[in-house]
């Protein structure tokens, strides 16, 4: 099939769906403070609205790859499809939080149907020599999905309100459906039986939710607790029995062939690094914007979505690029590129203006859009064909997991930067305090009272204060204050004190001033701990990245053997 009208419009219905899926493990991030207003839940319970998804998601991705392999890769598609559309309408309609999570699982299983599907979908429907295009198209959509998930979010609850990040699935995805049914053909593994492998099923899922749960819970367990090393045992224990059931079996859902290829497991292994990356720019750019530069949810999601834009603009055409000379130096720079431009975060401050870190956001982009396609292409490439939609399953689990082992890592890293900062902190700002001769004891008691409730570390937490002096705020709570205070004293103290106000007040705000400082410094430098901790992770990315495909020596020869085989069968 040839790239025309019909072969054009199957591949926006894959497209569809599959950014659906991606986007929706974003976009509701920057919801979350809306949706524990509307139903006065807490910051625990709310969070498994993000989380409830994302482990969905992970448990189900290889199982529903392999279901679609057996039954129909089409078929497969539109259940996720049709799953996927209702659940969004019905978290949209949700009158609890409950019932909001409970959706958000269901979506987060049709998600894991939808996503692996698309890569086999997509090379049945074109010819192989366009398999590099649209696989770097489909790239593109990736990191558009995964990184404008906050811009667009922010855009929709700022126009309509939360509900509508989930009813804009609805169109989508009746859209899809019918692009899907009308223009999409059938397509399976031929050489996979029909009967299903529940061993190797009920062990995988076992095993991806221990570790997936783990690493979603790290942040508040610990990495050392008894709790996680007793799912990080329980998941080890699955894996295990996965492993036996696919040597034993006589059908496995995953042919452990398939494991025996190295260029497919070091690609699945640079994805895993490169989805710690993506958690990299976009779960601390986050929290950096809003917490230190304090940018509305907004304006910080539309200044992260540069880093999509950057990114399609490489993923298009190293794409093709690498089907032709190979993906390992594509992979290779654009992994160091992510590296480079995180390091230069560590340069950002709260003065930074939108321009200089749009310019580093970009940067990243352009690494992720030079990395990630070529490593998807190169999966596929190196496999059997037949086995291209097990491979697809691989691949995408290995990115989820890089997605939450990226969040739980960099989670911990910057909680226990902040902390530490935090206390050194209230230290300085103590000692500074003392030192102010002229500030009468009660204004001192005052002042450091304040501090101590201010600088009390909640997990990291501590960030929501860095911006909560204003001028009009602390002055009322001065006033606040005095009367108090002369209500202790005597008539002849309260006369001075009344008498020395003025001047006892500008001493005060000048301290709460310096304490914003240091506050300020903390956060940043919490921050650029984080920053520069995960770029010393991520190296480990730039040699995995050198293995993910042949050499081009190699692929030349390779190329150049199907040709000839080709010309005389």
């Amino acid at each position: 099939m040839k790239w025309n009208g019909r072969s054009a419009l199957s591949f926006c219905a894959i497209v569809l769906g599959f950014f659906m899926a991606l986007l929706d493990s974003t976009i509701v991030n920057i919801a979350l403070p809306e949706m524990m207003h509307s139903y006065s839940s807490s910051v625990r319970e709310i969070s498994w609205v993000m989380n409830g998804y994302n482990l969905a998601f992970a448990v189900f991705i290889l199982t529903s790859a392999r279901l679609a392999d057996q039954f129909g890769r089409k078929k497969l598609f539109l259940i996720g499809l049709a799953v996927f559309t209702l659940s969004s309408l019905f978290a949209g309609l949700s009158t609890s939080s409950e019932a909001l999570i409970a959706c958000r699982v269901v979506q987060g299983l049709a998600g894991a149907i939808i996503v692996p599907v698309t890569v086999p979908l997509t090379t049945s429907t074109f010819p192989k020599e366009l398999h590099g295009v649209v696989i770097g198209i489909w790239g593109a959509v990736s990191g558009l999905a995964a990184a404008s998930g906050p811009a667009l979010g922010g855009i929709l609850i700022d126009w309509l309100s939360w509900p509508w990040i989930f009813f804009v699935n609805v169109p989508l995805g009746i859209l899809s459906i019918v692009l899907t049914v009308a223009f999409i053909q059938e397509s399976v593994d031929p050489s996979s039986d029909k009967r299903i492998d529940w061993a190797g099923m009920l062990s995988i899922s076992a095993a991806m939710f221990c570790l997936t749960y783990a690493f979603i819970k790290v942040p508040d367990y610990g990495w050392g607790s008894p709790t996680t090393l007793f799912l990080f045992g329980v998941s080890l224990l699955a894996f295990f029995c996965f492993a036996l059931a696919e040597s034993k079996g006589k059908h496995p859902m995953l042919p452990l062939s398939l494991l025996r290829i190295g260029v497919f497991n070091r690609a699945a292994a640079t994805l895993i690094v490169a989805g710690g990356a993506i958690m990299s720019v976009a779960f601390l750019m986050s929290f950096f914007l809003t917490r230190i530069v304090g940018m509305s949810e907004l304006h910080a999601g539309l200044t992260i979505s540069v880093m999509a834009l950057a990114s399609m603009c490489t993923s298009v055409f190293s794409g093709p690029l690498s089907a032709k000379y190979g993906s390992r130096w594509f992979a290779a720079a654009g992994m160091l590129l992510m590296i480079l431009s995180i390091y230069t975060f560590r340069s950002l401050t709260s003065d930074s203006s939108t321009i200089v870190i749009m310019l580093r956001l970009a940067l990243s982009g352009l690494g992720l859009g030079l990395c990630l396609s070529p490593v998807i292409a190169a999966s596929v490439r190196n496999v059997p064909e037949e086995k291209v939609g097990i491979a697809s399953g691989v691949v995408n689990m290995a990115r989820a997991i890089g997605n939450v082992l990226g969040v739980a890592i960099l989670a911990t890293v910057l909680n226990n930067a902040m902390t530490s900062e935090m206390d050194h902190a209230k230290e300085v700002s103590l000692t500074h305090l003392q030192s102010v001769q002229e500030l009468a004891p009660e204004w001192k008691q005052v002042v450091g009272t304040r501090i101590e409730q201010t600088l009390v570390s909640d997990n990291g937490n501590s960030t929501s204060s860095i911006n909560s002096f204003k001028p009009a705020e602390l002055s009322a709570l001065l006033d606040q204050q005095k009367e108090a205070i002369t209500k202790t004293l005597s008539d002849e103290q309260r006369e001075a004190f009344l008498k020395e106000y003025d001047q006892q007040k500008k001493m005060v705000t000048d301290q709460f001033l310096f304490l914003q400082s240091r506050l300020q410094k903390a956060g940043e430098n919490a921050f650029h701990h984080t920053f520069g901790f995960s770029c010393l992770i991520l190296l480990i990315g730039v040699p995995l990245a050198l293995g993910s495909d042949v050499r081009y020596r190699t692929r030349k020869k390779l190329l150049k053997s199907a040709n000839a085989s080709a010309d005389h069968p």
